[in-house]
């Protein structure tokens, strides 16, 4: 069994520390004592004691990562009827509150002490007034429940790109899931010292009252997701559910983190990291930011479909970057395991993540077969079995309903991934070469193209827009400009983000000719009769190829009013039933469209206020003056 703490370096767990109950009035010396036995950190033992009388659970456990105490967790959870254990190895189902399946972005609050710094894509709620809302909501919501506290590192232990972290919540489930997703126990607490950390508190708003019997899947139907970025603090009241209650994931690596990347001088993308190796041997690291929902899993676990080539990966979701002493941009993958959209995930899709799902893995929110295994929309229908569907009532194949959540999630340890890099934990991160933006777009959007240089870049980026799918609130199909995939994810004013990444090109021009080429791809163009133009899946390496010879200058490209698209006969389509026509419609720029795309650019830029960079206007203003000629 793969443990949460054992990384390539063999990670130890701290020793079990047992569950410590505490009655009214009664010092809390215990805690202390069992605490002060782990760490020496006065923070974090001053941080847990206080969050102890605001939230007065029963019981307070400090996990040690063990796969004793997950065993522990699973069974208790099994007995309660949260999961279900399910035939495949190490395995469980869990069925949420049908209200508790998504991202809340409404109730998502991003709280410096300026609104102007939380920028007009955030919520943005006085500080003074939410700490009054946290006095509020969070006094005594732990009542009944059991304080897990939860010491984890985002990031190899040890690296310079990486943080720690320490999450609070009083759901078992997010605690099992959080054993898969961060590297938790003993170590963490050496490598923290008497280092600061970033406080996370997390409660499902749902406290019980003597002999009050408790339900299924606890949760508020009111609901807070808040940051406090100058302070790095994140407080999350009502949901249980992914993003909203794994604060390691969004709220610390990308909203939190994304604050502290720009004080600090690196970025925190939401992005994946894949390694592609050519026949020769020649090795390169791509990160992709793509919006929830859209193929991040599937490119980053790619098997490619030409001959020579390998796609390995670092990870599918989060990156964190920072040059290093020579100036290569490094990137480390923050996260220990996968939380994957488990629809349209199949052997055709994706095999591998099929294969990193057979054991050791929590599944949410999927159909539940009688053979007692799980399924979705996308895999083979068994023959000769019964379901039951997410919401847990018969499901009747020919039905028009889904037996599956549209964003039904499976948790995965990295490890069981089949084409895991083999430095995808090297605390020095890996040498990034190009960094690639996508996102759902029937029309106008080509397959690939790349930047002219950093600044058309983040042009490029500012001005990504997808198709809404079922990861967040909103209409699916819809339209929206999602700005280098971190609409929802940015944890400050984004037009200072689109500055910090024009900065973060360094000012000498050989460190400058060390950063990656920026590209922007689209797998979801479609012809006329709505059909995709293009198979994805394992044939996006045609296009991961051109960007990797693109880097090095070895394949032409055209020069356009948009950027370098790929010259006829420059993307490798042997072997593929691909019309010469369909990839010239694949590859086409319709000035039409693209002024019609700049219009709609300066009108959202203007959301922005002067706070948006000069820098953009004028690249905006450079890309109609070209489609103009």
């Amino acid at each position: 069994m793969l443990r949460a703490l054992q990384s390539s370096r063999n990670h130890q767990p701290l020793g079990a520390v047992p569950s410590v109950t505490f009655q009214c009035g009664v010092p809390r010396r215990f805690l202390l004592t069992d605490l002060r036995r782990a760490t020496k950190n006065d923070k974090l033992i001053s941080f847990v004691e206080d969050k102890v009388k605001l939230l007065k659970p029963e019981k307070v456990h400090l996990c040690d990562g063990s796969q004793a105490e997950f065993d522990k967790l699973a069974a208790d959870l099994v007995k309660a009827g949260t999961i279900k254990k399910l035939k495949r190895p190490n395995s469980y189902l869990a069925l949420s509150d049908p209200t508790d399946v998504a991202r809340v972005e409404s109730r998502t609050f991003i709280c410096p002490q300026n609104k102007e710094d939380a920028g007009p894509t955030n919520n943005w709620v006085d500080p003074r007034e939410m700490r009054k809302t946290i006095d509020d909501k969070f006094t005594g919501a732990m009542e009944g429940r059991t304080m897990y506290v939860m010491p984890f590192s985002m990031g190899p232990l040890g690296s310079p790109i990486a943080h720690i972290g320490v999450q609070l919540t009083d759901s078992p489930y997010v605690a099992m899931n959080m054993r898969i997703m961060t590297r938790m126990g003993k170590e963490v607490l050496q490598t923290l010292g008497n280092d600061s950390f970033v406080p996370a508190v997390h409660t499902v708003g749902a406290p019980l009252k003597a002999g009050q019997k408790d339900v299924p899947w606890p949760c508020n139907k009111d609901k807070y997701i808040i940051h406090f970025p100058e302070t790095r603090e994140i407080w999350s009241f009502g949901s249980g559910y992914g993003g909203n209650a794994l604060l390691g994931k969004k709220c610390f690596a990308l909203r939190i983190a994304s604050a502290m990347a720009k004080d600090e001088g690196w970025l925190a993308e939401h992005m994946l990291i894949l390694a592609i190796t050519n026949p020769a041997g020649v090795k390169k690291y791509i990160a992709a930011a793509f919006p929830s929902a859209c193929g991040k899993t599937n490119l980053a676990m790619m098997t490619p479909t030409i001959p020579g080539w390998k796609v390995e990966c670092v990870g599918d979701d989060i990156a964190w970057m920072k040059p290093d002493a020579e100036g290569n941009l490094r990137a480390i993958n923050p996260e220990f395991g996968f939380f994957g959209v488990a629809p349209g995930t199949s052997e055709s899709s994706n095999p591998n993540a099929v294969k990193t799902v057979t054991k050791n893995t929590l599944f949410t929110n999927v159909a539940h077969t009688s053979d007692n295994d799980v399924w979705w929309e996308g895999l083979p229908l068994p023959q000769n079995v019964t379901f039951t569907d997410w919401l847990g009532k018969t499901w009747d194949p020919k039905s028009n309903t889904k037996a599956a959540h549209p964003n039904s999630r499976f948790t995965a340890p990295i490890q069981q991934c089949p084409s895991l890099d083999s430095q995808w934990d090297d605390p020095k991160g890996v040498p990034i070469s190009a960094i690639v933006f996508g996102g759902r777009r029937s029309s106008t959007v080509p397959l690939v193209y790349q930047a002219f240089d950093w600044k058309h870049g983040v042009l490029m980026g500012a001005s990504m827009s997808s198709e809404q799918t079922s990861a967040a609130e909103g209409k699916v199909g819809d339209l929206r400009h999602d700005p280098f995939a971190m609409l929802p994810f940015c944890g400050y004013n984004m037009a200072d983000y689109f500055n910090h990444w024009l900065n973060f090109l360094p000012k000498k021009e050989e460190a400058a000719k060390k950063f990656p080429g920026i590209f922007h791809v689209n797998w979801f163009r479609r012809d006329a009769d709505g059909k995709y133009m293009w198979p994805g899946f394992g044939d996006n390496v045609r296009v991961l190829k051109w960007i990797f010879e693109r880097c090095d200058s070895k394949v032409d490209a055209q020069k356009t009013a948009i950027g370098w698209v790929p010259s006829p006969n420059s993307i490798d389509t042997e072997g593929l039933n691909l019309a010469p026509e369909k990839l010239k419609d694949l590859l086409k720029i319709d000035s039409g469209e693209w002024k019609a795309e700049v219009k709609e650019m300066n009108n959202y830029f203007t959301t922005f206020g002067n706070r948006l960079p000069q820098e953009l206007n004028t690249q905006l203003q450079g890309l109609g003056q070209r489609l103009d000629k």
